[in-house]
């Protein structure tokens, strides 16, 4: 089964969210030069100073698609037994109205695995393996720079879908005794994706070539219109000298509060 009607854009969303392009650090507004090995949005190294201050722009949200499920873990791991290349993420929330950092929010997100199966729902992309409903789903609070950050793999892919990952932005959430977390606000759902460059790399690695479903390419999606930064394309820099090694992803969620 693949994001069908329900994975398309929802023009009716009202709610407005935006997004601040940064670079690698995603918890800084001003941003500085380019580190060492970082690569640009479109897989390219980057040679010179990312441009000037960040600057808010105002993006639509996306839909959930129909994989989510509610009463997740709060963990900053949910890699679980998962095999695939290290992912880590840095993602940081700011308010659209001032920048500022929105401390105690809880980002959430979730993905399918290498062989693009989603836990709960294991299957619906041709492959049998194990399913206990929970790999590849978590969020954590952001800290008081505004920070989440959470480890997981670099996701795989199913039919009519590139490569993302799902995610969500809570406020006044109440953490529960079993590791999850109920109630709050929902101020932002979209999506995150990555660059075809890289992914092709990543599509070529034995944990993700035994996913012979033919792959959705970035220019190909749906969902993913072009806009950069603006529409949840993150800022990956290698973790290492080799794709095997991974890769860390960064970037900042301006969301509008109330």
């Amino acid at each position: 089964m693949t994001d069908t009607s329900k994975d398309h854009p929802d023009t009716s969303i009202g709610r407005r969210t935006v997004l601040l392009a940064t670079g690698a650090t995603a918890a800084a507004l001003a941003v500085g030069a380019a580190a060492p090995g970082t690569e640009t949005p479109d897989g390219r190294a980057a040679t010179a100073p990312v441009a000037a201050a960040a600057v808010c722009t105002l993006t639509k949200e996306m839909t959930e698609g129909p994989y989510h499920l509610d009463g997740q873990y709060v963990r900053s791991d949910i890699r679980e037994d998962k095999t695939g290349i290290p992912l880590k993420l840095t993602l940081t929330v700011v308010d659209d109205d001032t920048c500022a950092p929105l401390n105690n929010a809880l980002v959430e997100i979730w993905h399918c695995d290498a062989l693009g199966e989603y836990s709960g729902f294991v299957g619906n992309n041709g492959h049998d393996e194990p399913d206990n409903g929970t790999f590849l789903r978590g969020g954590v609070l952001t800290d008081a720079r505004g920070v989440a950050a959470i480890t997981t793999v670099y996701p795989g892919w199913y039919r009519g879908r590139c490569v993302h990952i799902h995610i969500k932005v809570h406020t006044d959430v109440t953490l529960t005794p079993d590791g999850s977390f109920t109630g709050g606000e929902e101020l932002h759902t979209g999506q995150l994706f990555f660059a075809e460059a890289i992914t092709t790399r990543v599509a070529a690695l034995p944990a993700y070539k035994v996913n012979t479903v033919p792959r959705t390419t970035l220019a190909q999606d749906s969902i993913y219109d072009e806009g950069g930064a603006a529409s949840g394309l993150l800022t990956l820099t290698p973790l290492g000298s080799t794709t095997s090694a991974g890769y860390a992803g960064a970037l900042t969620l301006g969301v509008e509060q109330g």
